[in-house]
């Protein structure tokens, strides 16, 4: 008789059952919480799922209520059982993605764990499908496949898979700029379109440019740091310095974009909260056969002089049901720059709330 078997009949529940390429499980359970044990079968694997002094695990613990405990490659969590379960999942999506090559940040932790979170929403445990849906994730030669963290993120990279026009708005830290260049980027790779074009407007110079020293590149660099951070974070440099002198990318001020046609490229338009109404139409209106563009900005932080309409708010106002454009809004939930930066969010978002009447904030 095999062991497990034998073991079944003795009621012995810890008893691994190995799965090749997998990770065993053992369960026990005791009052209203459960235990589960996960043997990781590469121990290489297994210390980069559970972080440098066990720190992925230690957020695991934090996010979902329960006791992880890491020795060699096997890992016991404790707590209630549906946390446990959930756990049990992150830790087993987080060795599948380490086999495939991706690294794994505490971002992409707090990622898996919202992408369990929705599968058991859609799907009761005695109902789930042999395939669950997964966050959507976009793919590039440098950081290979970079996944959606959150439901918002899911929905904005699928939204800029289907549509030609896509206006994203929400606080800082949620990613629309850095996902926006990673999606221009991967059109770019799969020959979808032929160059990049970036631009932002430069409110603090009153988009007057000139006294600042050097050519237009160097005028415009400070404005688009962001934007260029994102662009080394998704491309090797080299490629984005051979891409810069040969003009398959394009860095440009707002204003320098009036007159022009933009076919066959991926358009991106940053802080277009900061944008005049005029100017935003005349973006928009940029639009040429075979390119792809996307707005981005935070209605929250415009630095427009007072009694100038955003001509973001007004584009998300006026293009409402437009058939092809997709537009996006993220709130302070979805930021993942960091805890620190949703909490800031929220403390601002709180405070300009408006109070009853007849109370102090």
């Amino acid at each position: 008789m095999p062991h497990e078997e034998e073991a079944r009949l003795r009621g012995d529940t810890r008893v691994p059952r190995p799965v090749r390429g997998r990770p065993s499980i053992s369960l026990s359970h005791a009052s209203d919480d459960t235990e589960v044990m996960l043997s990781l079968d590469d121990n290489g694997l297994a210390s980069i799922v559970f972080g440098h002094y066990d720190q992925n695990l230690a957020h695991i613990e934090r996010r979902l209520g329960v006791m992880a405990n890491a020795n060699g490659n096997h890992v016991v969590i404790k707590g209630p059982v549906d946390a446990t379960d959930k756990a049990r999942r992150v830790v087993e999506t987080l060795y599948d993605r380490v086999r495939s090559g991706s690294t794994i940040s505490l971002g992409d932790i707090d990622g898996a764990i919202q992408e369990i979170a929705l599968q058991g929403n859609l799907f009761p445990a005695e109902a789930k499908p042999d395939r669950l849906p997964s966050f959507e994730q976009i793919v590039t030669r440098k950081r290979g496949g970079v996944r959606a963290r959150n439901v918002a993120q899911d929905s904005y990279i699928r939204i800029l898979q289907r549509h030609e026009l896509v206006i994203a708005e929400g606080p800082a830290g949620t990613g629309k700029t850095w996902l926006a260049v990673g999606h221009a980027v991967a059109l770019l790779e799969q020959g979808i379109v032929e160059r990049l074009v970036l631009s932002r407007p430069a409110v603090e110079a009153g988009e007057r440019l000139g006294f600042l020293p050097g050519d237009l590149r160097d005028k415009v660099d400070p404005y688009l740091r962001p934007v260029y951070d994102a662009l080394y974070d998704f491309m090797e440099a080299r490629h984005v310095e051979r891409g810069l002198s040969t003009g398959m990318i394009e860095i440009a001020p707002l204003a320098f974009m009036r007159g022009r046609t933009l076919t066959k490229a991926a358009v991106l338009l940053d802080e277009a909260q900061n944008c005049t109404t005029m100017q935003m139409k005349m973006f928009l209106t940029r639009l040429g056969e075979g390119s792809r563009m996307i707005v981005t900005g935070d209605p929250s932080q415009i630095d427009l002089p007072p009694g100038q309409q955003s001509g973001l708010v007004q584009a998300v106002s006026i293009l409402k049901g437009v058939e092809g454009i997709g537009h996006v809004v993220f709130r302070e939930g979805d930021v993942v720059r960091h805890d620190l930066v949703r909490r800031i969010v929220h403390a601002y978002e709180t405070a300009a709330a408006p109070t009853p009447q007849g109370t102090r904030p």
